[in-house]
């Protein structure tokens, strides 16, 4: 049994190194067998992985030691865990983002594992494009292959790019990547797309040109007559203004299009205007798609139907998340929100739904707010949640039960916002202008979106969050202290580390907090580490009681996981949400330490 679970676990790993994304690779022509196969094992592979945390689950459940999986992974597989999965794409540096300034911020570096996978997929896209063409033959056969591969892998490409960008991307469940991925690969697919459009026109222009060339070498001679330039460029510009299908194909879709998209979407660009940034990337994607699809339409190319599938996933993301607004949010009452200042330049967010909605850790929505942002819609990681009850009385008879008496209403989710730029800093300064630092207006949320990571099966859990970065931990605490009370989940020891600037920032968590440590059993299981990296003094630090512990300074995560791993209980996750620095700081210490625990690490990153 131990032995068959081991290999289950290792070949769920491993599966994930070989064929995590590759369902994710887009064909220009019928699959084949091979290619079936390939993405037939990566849903298996997930599949067996999801197996093996539930066999996990079910057999820590009799076990309070749970040595079987606290033992660290063979020499192998740590080392595809330090060098592959977990690793930055060099050293270290990874979340934390390149800045020129405090307002221009030029973006991430993506990890080893997502880079390996990103230069295979435009090393397949080249190798169709080039690979098996005659450059011995003329130049005119050989541009024309070009072209048509070029633009086939350019149309074929469409797909991927809208299903990645969408909200609904069944993808995020089935593979367990997160959205932060895909939309990382959507951009680079984004980038090849415009490439292989860029080849398209160029070979159509050189084949055009390089056509001519010999009537315009005779005209050159003296033979010919000066009315007859029209040959070499010339050329190319009648055939702009006499078909359609070249108008369509390289003015609209190529030339416009395809380059406005690849000018404005640089990452400095987008984090400084980014709600304008998605306003003109939609409009100007919608006419380069229908440019595109006019462009081969008129010729019947069979690649046409790339593009219809890629209108077609475009249309049902947007008809789901319509529906998602619609029902999440209109019924006997509307969805409003409750807006409190905090202090630390934070609001705090009470949506009252109109509708019951099943919150599960780690989930996010989107909220829109039309009296502050008319139409735009901003993510936000869903905090807290209550099902608000009230008592309903039967006259006819006398209900013994609480549940015959109780009747749940309302579900309020509960948000955390952080005043940055654009919409937030709106929102605060409604909020704090306030004679009581609370408004309450209007709301709609669109979700519940998110991959799910289930912890209740690891022994140990180690949640370190920094700043605003406490709305993705605070709900897994509330539902491992709750598991653990009933008997639902193996943990058996959760560290909460939360490194802030001031103590004031306690407020933004303090009435869930207090719900927290008022569970039953919650002094067996749950240990709380506050860091407060500018105290204005020294009073302001004291710990309240043994499991609640208060430090000046910033963590040090090698020392505390080096505690954590000497008191650990079964397999061991590590996760972290926070700022940039923090998180490359807990994910250099996991890979420095693979070797001594079965540690899973878990970012939880949302970039944009």
């Amino acid at each position: 049994m131990a032995g068959a679970m081991r290999m289950l676990g290792s070949t769920a790993m491993l599966a994930w190194v070989l064929f995590g994304e590759s369902a994710l690779a887009s064909q220009p022509v019928a699959p084949t067998p091979a290619q079936i196969a390939a993405e037939m094992r990566s849903a298996y592979f997930r599949f067996c992985s999801v197996i093996y945390a539930r066999i996990r689950l079910l057999v820590s459940l009799g076990s309070e030691s749970q040595r079987f999986f606290a033992e660290p992974p063979s020499t192998w597989v740590s080392s595809i865990k330090k060098h592959v999965i977990y690793s930055p794409l060099f050293r270290v540096r990874h979340n934390r983002e390149f800045r020129l300034s405090a307002a221009v911020n030029v973006g991430t570096l993506p990890t080893r594992f997502q880079t390996f996978f990103l230069v295979g997929y435009l090393a397949g896209n080249i190798v169709f494009c080039t690979f098996m063409i005659d450059y011995a033959a003329d130049k005119m056969s050989m541009l024309g292959e070009v072209r048509r591969r070029a633009g086939w892998m350019a149309a074929a490409n469409m797909v991927p790019l809208f299903l990645l960008a969408g909200r609904n991307n069944p993808l995020i469940q089935l593979m367990g990547i997160p959205f932060d991925t895909y939309n990382l690969i959507h951009r680079w697919l984004g980038r090849i797309v415009v490439l292989e459009a860029v080849v398209h026109v160029s070979s159509w222009i050189a084949s055009r040109v390089m056509k001519c060339m010999p009537l315009l070498a005779f005209m050159n001679s003296g033979s010919g007559t000066d009315g007859e330039t029209i040959a070499g460029w010339g050329s190319v510009v009648q055939a702009f203004n006499t078909y359609p299908f070249i108008r369509f194909g390289l003015i609209l879709k190529a030339a416009v299009c395809f380059a406005f998209l690849i000018l404005h979407s640089p990452s400095a660009l987008r984090h400084a205007f980014y709600e304008t940034f998605l306003a003109l990337h939609i409009m100007v994607a919608a006419l380069a798609v229908a440019s595109l699809y006019r462009h081969l339409a008129d010729k019947g190319f069979p690649s046409l139907k790339y593009v219809k599938i890629a209108i077609i996933i475009w249309a049902i993301d947007r008809g789901l998340r319509l529906l998602r607004v619609l029902y999440r949010n209109v019924g006997r009452k509307m969805t409003r929100a409750t807006c409190e200042a905090l202090p630390g330049d934070a609001v705090r967010v009470t949506l009252h739904i109109a509708r019951p909605w099943t919150f599960k850790p780690g989930q996010h929505l989107y909220l829109y707010m039309p009296s502050l942002a008319l139409w735009t819609s901003h993510p936000f990681t869903v905090s807290w949640s209550e099902d608000q009850q009230h008592v309903k009385f039967d006259d006819e008879k006398l209900s013994l039960h609480r549940q015959d008496i109780t009747h749940v209403g309302q579900t309020t989710l509960s948000l955390i916002i952080r005043r940055r730029t654009g919409f937030t800093d709106t929102l605060y300064k409604k909020a704090y202008g306030t004679p009581e630092r609370t408004f309450t207006t209007r709301a709609l949320v669109e979700g519940p979106y998110g991959k799910i990571d289930t912890l209740g099966s690891y022994g140990t859990v180690v949640l370190i969050a920094g700043g605003v970065g406490i709305t993705h931990p605070v709900s897994y605490v509330r539902e491992l202290v709750d598991g653990y009370a009933k008997g639902t989940v193996a943990t058996r020891r959760i560290t909460l580390v939360w490194a802030i600037q001031n103590p004031e920032h306690l407020e933004w968590v303090r009435p869930w907090m207090t719900d927290i440590l008022a569970m039953e059993k919650r002094r067996e299981i749950l240990r709380i580490l506050l860091f407060v990296t500018r105290p204005t003094s020294t009073r302001e630090i004291h710990s309240p009681s043994a499991t609640v512990q208060m430090f000046p300074g910033r963590p040090n995560i090698d020392t505390l996981l080096d505690m954590e791993i000497d008191q650990k209980m079964g397999k061991m996750a590590v996760t972290v949400c926070g700022g940039g620095s923090l998180s490359d700081d807990v994910r250099r210490a996991v890979r420095n330490k693979i070797h001594k625990a079965n540690i899973d690490f878990i970012e939880e990153a949302f970039s944009w």
